[in-house]
């Protein structure tokens, strides 16, 4: 059974590639040659001069977000600028919330 187009990502690159979903196996960068990570297919990469963008996009990958659709249609919320990724991760420090949870979140109590 084929699978959908996907999405692909090389941090160190700060590149974004589509590509068919054909399980876990590991995919290397086609420029370093650096394992790729699997963001999902409701990803949309910033563009390569844009390294607030890309540090955003670090730190969400890191703390294990991922960009799948959901019932709606896209991933849900994600934070677009470092400063909403400060205020979830402070958020996620005073509470003990975990990383991936709060920097989801729609809103902050």
């Amino acid at each position: 059974m084929p699978h959908g187009k996907t999405s692909y990502v090389c941090l160190p690159c700060r590149a974004s590639y589509k590509q068919p979903y054909l399980g876990d196996h590991e995919r290397p960068c086609p420029r370093c040659a650096e394992p790729l990570l699997h963001v999902g297919s409701a990803f949309a990469a910033p563009r390569r001069r844009d390294e607030a963008g890309w540090r955003t996009l670090s730190v969400l990958l890191n703390a294990g977000v991922r960009f799948h659709k959901s019932c709606c249609g896209g991933p849900g919320y994600r934070p677009q600028t470092l400063s909403e990724v400060k205020e979830r991760m402070a958020y996620a420090r005073r509470s003990g919330e975990p990383y991936a949870k709060a920097l989801v979140r729609w809103e902050l109590p």
